[in-house]
Formats: C-alpha cells, sequence, structure tokens
C-alpha cells in the first residue's frame, strides 16, 4: 500500500510523488493550513493539507490522534525557520493531494507519546498493543529481534543444530513449581511445562547430535519480580565432549560480540573468574556486581572475646560470621537518620541491627572514633579492626553479626543500596564468572539438596568419595554474572549411571522414586553416555539490561503482572463445568461460580 516508510523520507525525494501510510500522532491546525504528524514504526514525518482543496481539506479536519490513514503527495522542502532538527525528517514534508481513512480510533486511555505516558504499568499491560506503538517500545523489540538473529547466526556458524524440544512433558525437580496440564485422554494425567529442557538436551548428546540449541520458552510457577515472568525465553546450549572453560569460551565470547555490535559496549577481553567461596566472602552473595568498590571483611577472629555478646556470639559460633564494611572517605557525613534507615533496611533480610563506627580523624586513635558500640571494645581490638578494613580518616564501617545466611544476605543488600544510593559505581559494565559452587546444600533438618540441579557432575567424580563427604565436593557448574544479575548458568552434567544413582539417593530420591521420575534418563545412561554440558540464559533479561530497561516486561510483548496474570487478556479464567468434567477434575468445595467470581480472571477454583 505504500510506497515509502515516514522515517525513509528525507531531502533525497524533493519533487517525488510518494504514498505514506501511518498512524495520526498529533494534528494541528495553523492559520488555514493543517499539519499532521505522521507515524509508521520507522519514525514520524510532517505532512500538510492546505486549504485550496476543499474535499480533502474538509477531510482532514475529521482526522484525531492514532486515526490509520493513507495519503499521496509530493516531497517538498520546509519552509525557512520550521526545520526540526530533533526528527531525521526535519527538513521535508509533504504536501498530501490524497488522503484515504483507514480506521478511526477512539480517545485513548492514556497517552502514548515516549515522553508523556504517565500510566500505570497495570493500565499500559491492559492496552498493550497501545503501549507497544511508542517508538521507545518498538526500538527494544528491534533489538530484541537484531539479537535473536545474531544469536542463531553465531550458533549456525559453529555447528550448532537448533532442535525443538517438548512443550508437553513431565514434571522434574527445577527448583519451582511446574504449571501442570490434565490430560483429557488419560484419565487422572498430567503434563507439566518445561522448567527447562534440561533432560532433553542431554538425551540428545546421548544421541549423538553433539551440538545442540535452541531459542526455548520455558514455564515457572514461582514467585515473581522486575527480571522474572512465569514464561520466559532462554538461550539453551548442550555440547558434547567438552570441559567447564570449552563452554565459558563458547558464551564469552557470543556476549562479548553481542555488547560489542548493538549497543557497542567493549567487554573485557577475558571475564574475570571468582570462585563461589570468594564472592560469598567478599560480597556476601554468588552473584555480585563488581561496579561497587565494596568488600566484606571477616572479622570473628579479633571481637571473639569482646564483651557485646551480638559479636563474640556470632564469632564462636560454627554457623555464625561476623563482618565489616567500610564505605569510603566522605561517608562520615551520613546523619543518624541515614544510618537508622539503613538499620531498618537490612533488618528486612534477616539482621538483627546494623553497628558502625565513624572515623572522624584517625590519627586521633580512639579518640577520634565515633559508635555507641566503642563501650564494649578494649581500644586495641577497635584499632585492629580500623586497620584490619584499611580505614581512613572520613570512612564509615558498618558491622554484620549474626548467623551466615543472614549476615551474608543483609550485608549483600546493603552493599548494593550503598553503591546506589551514595552512586559508588566504578564502570558502567562489570562481568564475571562465578565458579566452583558446592555440589549440595545442607537444610536445617540435615537433607542434602542440589545447588544447581541433580544432573550436575561433581569435581571429582569417583562415586565412594561423594558418598563419603558430600558437602565437600564442589560441582563442575559455572554461571556468568553481569552489573549483579545472573545472565546465564550450566554445569558438565553427570553422565555415569552409577554416579547419577548416588546423587539422586544423596538427596533422598529412592530408586522406586528415580525409576518413576528418571528412569528414562537413567536407562539411557546405560548406552554409551558421551561427556557433555551445557548452560542457558536468559534472553529477556540479557534484553533487558541491554536495553536499559527496569523490568524484562518491557521486553516481552504481552508479559504477565507480578501476580501472573494478564491485564489484556484477562488470563488465567475460569473454565465451564463441561471443561471440568472432560478433565476428571473435580473443584474443591463447590461446583458453579458465582457472577461475581466469573468476571474475577485471575481467581483460583
Amino acid at each position: 500500500m505504500r510506497s515509502h516508510y515516514c522515517g525513509e523520507v528525507n531531502e533525497s525525494l524533493l519533487g517525488q510523488k510518494i504514498t505514506l501510510c501511518g498512524w495520526v500522532n498529533k494534528r494541528r491546525d495553523h492559520g488555514g493550513v493543517i499539519f499532521v504528524d505522521l507515524r509508521d514504526r520507522e519514525g514520524i514525518l510532517q505532512i500538510v493539507f492546505e486549504p485550496e482543496q476543499r474535499d480533502l481539506f474538509s477531510k482532514a479536519e475529521q482526522l484525531r490522534s492514532e486515526y490509520v490513514i493513507l495519503v499521496e503527495g509530493v516531497v517538498r522542502e520546509r519552509p525557512q525557520g520550521m526545520v526540526n532538527s530533533k526528527i531525521s525528517t526535519g527538513r521535508v514534508e509533504v504536501l498530501i493531494h490524497h488522503l484515504t481513512i483507514l480506521n478511526a480510533s477512539l480517545p485513548l486511555p492514556f497517552s502514548i507519546d515516549d515522553y508523556t505516558v504517565t500510566a500505570n504499568e497495570e493500565l499500559r499491560l491492559k492496552y498493550r498493543y497501545l503501549d507497544l506503538r511508542r517508538k521507545e517500545m518498538y526500538s527494544k523489540f528491534e533489538l530484541r529481534a537484531g539479537i535473536v538473529r545474531a544469536i542463531r547466526r553465531y550458533f549456525d556458524e559453529k555447528g550448532f543444530l537448533d532442535i525443538e524440544t517438548p512443550i508437553l512433558t513431565k514434571p522434574t525437580p527445577e527448583g519451582a513449581r511446574d504449571y501442570l496440564v490434565p490430560s483429557r485422554v488419560h484419565e487422572g494425567h498430567f503434563f507439566a511445562l518445561p522448567q527447562s529442557p534440561q533432560l532433553f538436551k542431554q538425551l540428545l548428546m546421548m544421541s549423538g547430535m553433539e551440538r545442540y540449541y535452541q531459542i526455548v520458552r520455558c514455564f515457572r510457577d514461582e514467585d515473581l519480580r522486575a527480571d522474572r515472568q512465569p514464561e520466559f525465553t532462554q538461550i539453551d546450549v548442550e555440547m558434547s565432549f567438552v570441559e567447564e572453560k570449552d563452554i565459558r569460551d563458547l558464551m564469552e565470547t557470543l556476549i562479548r560480540q553481542l555488547f560489542k555490535d548493538f549497543i557497542q559496549v567493549e567487554l573485557p577481553a577475558e571475564f574475570p573468574v571468582l570462585t563461589y567461596e570468594e564472592a560469598i566472602s567478599k560480597y556476601g552473595i554468588d552473584r555480585p556486581d563488581l561496579r561497587i568498590p565494596l568488600e566484606l571483611v571477616d572479622i570473628a577472629s579479633l571481637v571473639k572475646e569482646s564483651s557485646f555478646r551480638v559479636f563474640s556470639e556470632a564469632a564462636t559460633d560454627p554457623k555464625g560470621r561476623v563482618v565489616a564494611l567500610r564505605l569510603p572517605e566522605g561517608c562520615t557525613r551520613l546523619s543518624r537518620k541515614e544510618i537508622d534507615d539503613y538499620e531498618s533496611f537490612v533488618k528486612l533480610y534477616g539482621a538483627k541491627g546494623l553497628a558502625y563506627i565513624k572515623v572522624n580523624d584517625k590519627e586521633a586513635g580512639l579518640q577520634g572514633l565515633q559508635s555507641p558500640i566503642l563501650k564494649f571494645f578494649e581500644e586495641e581490638v577497635v584499632l585492629r579492626i580500623v586497620e584490619t578494613v584499611g580505614a581512613n580518616t572520613g570512612d564509615l564501617i558498618f558491622f554484620g553479626a549474626g548467623s551466615r545466611t543472614s549476615v551474608n544476605e543483609s550485608m549483600a543488600a546493603l552493599r548494593v543500596k550503598l553503591g546506589q544510593d551514595l552512586n559508588l559505581f566504578t564502570k558502567p559494565w562489570a562481568v564475571l564468572w562465578v565458579v566452583d559452587f558446592p555440589l549440595f546444600e545442607q537444610d536445617d533438618s540435615g537433607h542434602y539438596h542440589s545447588l544447581h540441579h541433580p544432573f550436575t557432575a561433581p569435581k571429582n567424580e569417583n562415586v565412594e568419595t561423594v558418598k563419603k563427604a558430600p558437602l565437600q565436593q564442589l560441582a563442575k557448574a559455572y554461571d556468568m554474572v553481569l552489573n549483579g544479575i545472573e545472565l546465564g548458568g550450566g554445569s558438565i552434567r553427570i553422565h555415569d549411571t552409577s554416579l547419577q544413582q548416588t546423587v539422586f539417593e544423596l538427596l533422598g530420591i529412592g530408586e522406586e522414586e528415580a525409576q518413576q521420575k528418571f528412569g528414562f534418563l537413567l536407562e539411557a545412561l546405560k548406552y554409551g553416555c558421551p561427556p557433555h554440558g551445557g548452560i542457558a540464559f536468559g534472553l529477556d533479561r540479557l534484553v533487558m539490561m541491554m536495553t536499559g530497561s527496569q523490568s524484562i516486561r518491557d521486553v516481552i510483548a504481552f508479559p504477565k503482572t507480578q501476580s501472573a496474570s494478564c491485564p489484556l487478556t484477562q488470563a488465567p479464567s475460569f473454565i465451564s463445568e463441561g471443561q471440568w468434567r472432560e478433565l476428571y477434575i473435580q473443584p474443591l468445595g463447590k461446583t458453579k461460580y458465582t457472577m461475581e467470581e466469573k468476571e474475577i480472571c485471575h481467581g483460583r477454583a
């Protein structure tokens, strides 16, 4: 229908007759002349209706925002003084000779101007098709499409096969709840939507495919936040006859290339590597934001004899931890109220409080320090703490003490908040690998859990060694972290039947349960399974970061809210009584819905 996109029209087309299609962005009447800003996906172009053509002019007077029109006209230069340097088409306009109104539009529920949109997210998601008309949103999806093309090209050139795996599958332990789909054909049986293609991609390695990738939809029924969705897209990769470094190098090169080509960011030629133990020790978390130059320092050995019981008890508890966090010069200016606010913040993460020392004058010794906890320590101990953390005049030292878990979580969160509040970032991007994760973690009841998943291989693959000291085993696992956000993670997989059975046993999965849940995998391992490993990256999360978005909802065309509902389609919704019966399901407590309940799209039967 069109000869050109609006954003393509420039001075090279002066005098030419062109045909355009798009939406009315704005209409302005100036001294008997009607100006319309016509918008399509490529940009905005000013078109002009002059009063000499009465019928055409009368038709143009009907135009309102978001009317869909087709126009024909001649490109001409804008008059002197009317050039708009803010847009690429700002030196030209089109004098219209023909207008067709393809469709009218109701008044919009909110402005879709990129600069003035003030609607809340719920309203924007309800009218998502309007929200997506904004140039800002189009640019994000244009970038996303380009990234996907580049990813496919990268793996194709390296000999990978793009292979689809099932969506209707069997429930597997991936760390979150499954979305279940009842079977109409098999009474009382359920499919699960995949949390990842984990077992299928391992089976593909056993099938001799050797190099697999897929850009795949995954589903997890878990609590949501800004970087999570119940359905999401991941870049899924698996390779045979490889070691950890092979997979890390493959993905490192891809990410470096994407950042350079699409947002002109040069990531390091070699990504830094931290062990899990180092990350937890220095930053309290296994996905540290290395843009923030703050580190935790263990001081348990300095305070275990102190009369300050909060410190001494944590310092002598095998499951406890005492750390100091030094803020750089100038932070002594923080007011008591600001410090109290940070104390309230860490309590959200299980901390009992937040002790501190202000170093007003290091050279003055104890007299140059300010803190309500100084009375609990001998002068020598306090000065050793100041020296150990490397504090200088003007610095502020925060302390965390308690259980290892609460200290790590609260101080890691505090570190990030201080970095944000005080603008302590040293660079715009910081990427790293975290490696050598524990194979297992143990809960308070003594049960073992896989830190990644039960198919991850230990560094020591001797069955007897794993059985004797499960908590001492490190995993062949690796996560890529960017600005404190996990971009992706993976591992070398177990390819030996007896080792896989041993891991299941340690996790409390008996032989009968293992056969029921994973019998097909255990059987496949017996038929010549090659060493293999892989990784999965969150595509939505990656695009969110590369576009500078605050939420992955901004880079998913039709996302769910944080309550896992869709304001646009009103999903999830109730089903009819006939569908209940057809699926052999009986709703708990009732068989009929009230009219009010039927209108509630996100309720649970």
